[in-house]
């Protein structure tokens, strides 16, 4: 009947082989579609470089004079610089071009079909489409981490050090947007908020040490942008303890959760479009 509300299914059964082969088929299917407008992955990749210039030509302003930002140097600055980039190019390949398309399934009505389907749809949602335009931004992060670790005389241990960081700070991105993207159910028009998140987000690109004490405090306990940027780059130096790294991991499994139980909680309130 036209108007019923969908009541959440059990989560289908996580077949670990059988998911990978759906991801890797959603990836090539989204690799040839968007391999044919090639020439859009060269403007991405020269839009990407030149941000990240201006980025660091930005940042490079407060060490031209000696300065040390929040107490860190210039190398150091740029890990922090690095690992937000990396996570930029992870938001732009995987998060904008599934997490968005939530309120256009709700709008038109194609949720329905996502949910008939025999797979989780908190998983089909995310991983369903990838765009290449996000590749350059993620090799770019890992270039300006090489020069930066390259400068600092990093080994295997200090990359090795800052690599849980980084996976866990991909998990918190992933949490906030998908949390955000769920609210669709009764927002159709999310677009402006996921804008308010992406500009709070920009103050990852500098250590959380360089802002005002409320501001740290925000940045750490409201809106975790500390755990995304800065931890990693604190672990690579040697600067954070196993306690911080493991607040880290709390705050990671704690919103992916929530974002599991929001996800399930707003599917209550979705309205079928079928009659």
């Amino acid at each position: 009947m036209h108007g019923e509300h969908y009541v959440p299914e059990p989560m289908p059964s996580l077949n670990g082989s059988r998911y990978a082969v759906a991801w890797r088929r959603f990836w090539l299917s989204s690799l040839a579609a968007e391999a044919e407008y090639r020439l859009n992955f060269i403007l991405a990749t020269t839009n990407s470089l030149l941000a990240l210039a201006g980025s660091i030509f930005g940042l490079h302003l407060f060490f031209r004079t000696g300065y040390r930002l929040g107490g860190w140097s210039w190398e150091e600055a740029l890990l922090v610089m690095g690992v937000f980039t990396l996570l930029d190019g992870f938001a732009s390949a995987l998060l904008n071009p599934n997490l968005n398309r939530i309120v256009s399934h709700i709008r038109d009505g194609t949720m329905d079909f996502i949910l008939l389907k025999p797979m989780d749809s908190q998983f089909w949602v995310s991983a369903r489409h990838f765009s290449l335009w996000g590749v350059p931004n993620v090799l770019f992060g890992l270039i300006t981490l090489g020069y930066a670790g390259k400068k600092l005389g990093f080994g295997w241990t200090e990359w090795a050090q800052g690599s849980l960081p980084v996976a866990l700070a991909v998990l918190i991105l992933y949490s906030l947007w998908f949390a955000l993207a769920a609210t669709s159910v009764w927002f159709v028009k999310i677009y402006n908020v996921t804008f308010v998140l992406r500009s709070f987000l920009e103050a990852g690109r500098f250590p959380i040490s360089a802002f005002p004490q409320p501001s740290r405090f925000f940045f750490t306990f409201i809106l975790p942008v500390a755990f995304l940027t800065t931890v990693p780059a604190e672990s690579m130096l040697g600067r954070t303890g196993a306690g911080n790294v493991a607040w880290a991991g709390v705050t990671a499994i704690l919103l992916l959760l929530l974002s599991r139980w929001f996800w399930r909680f707003s599917l209550r309130f979705y309205t079928s479009a079928s009659s």
